[in-house]
């Protein structure tokens, strides 16, 4: 007599599959969150590269107004004039007092702009700000690398920062010069500084020098 072999019937599914595709989709959902947020910071970063260019090309305005005071018509093109301070023109004849970066105190007021300069005196200019595009504000102070005031060549090389002449000897003494030249006028350096104001209190500074003879 065959024995027939028993029969089984379908054996229980314990949910394994169901559980790994749980796991890969949680994998894939936080991966997708994860490019995501890459994507907008990225995003993010770009926008800010682009609103600071924004500002530093606006701030660029000021030093172009304040270049033009030295020229012809402008306010500050007489020697007479910038051995003085002239606030109304932003300008200080004695160096401004700046912190550790750099800025002349001046322009981290708030609203209404006042500092020390080096000689302990406050200096407030009054000349306007400009008004750039997209509600940008730019201020900008210049000073003159001295530490008093008076005509460049009466208070002499000793109180300013001033541009050595190709005729000074830097090292040594003078006898190294074979051929001594003409005397040349070392000039003064002056300085501008500009602090553009854009929305949601954001802030570039710039600075430049140059100098002028007088």
């Amino acid at each position: 007599m065959k024995t027939l072999p028993k029969m089984h019937g379908p054996s229980r599914e314990r949910g394994v599959v169901l559980l790994f595709c749980l796991i890969i989709l949680v994998v894939l959902l936080a991966g997708g969150v994860a490019v995501m947020r890459s994507t907008g910071n990225s995003l993010f970063g770009a926008g800010n590269l682009a609103f600071k260019r924004d500002l530093v090309n606006q701030g660029e305005l000021a030093i172009a107004k304040a270049m033009k005071e030295f020229q012809t018509g402008g306010a500050l093109v007489d020697a007479t004039v910038t051995a003085a301070n002239l606030p109304a023109a932003n300008y200080s004849a004695i160096q401004l007092q700046a912190n550790e970066h750099g800025i002349p105190q001046v322009l981290l007021k708030k609203t209404t702009l006042t500092g020390p300069d080096v000689a302990g005196n406050t200096f407030t200019p009054s000349g306007s700000a400009i008004t750039g595009n997209g509600g940008v504000t730019v201020r900008y102070v210049i000073d003159r690398m001295c530490n008093a005031t008076g005509a460049f060549s009466t208070i002499g090389k000793s109180s300013c920062v001033y541009v050595p002449s190709s005729t000074e000897t830097q090292g040594g003494d003078q006898s190294q010069l074979s051929t001594p030249g003409p005397s040349v006028p070392s000039p003064p350096i002056y300085r501008i500084s500009v602090r553009a104001d854009g929305p949601r209190d954001t802030q570039v500074f710039l600075q430049a020098s140059f100098t002028k003879p007088e």
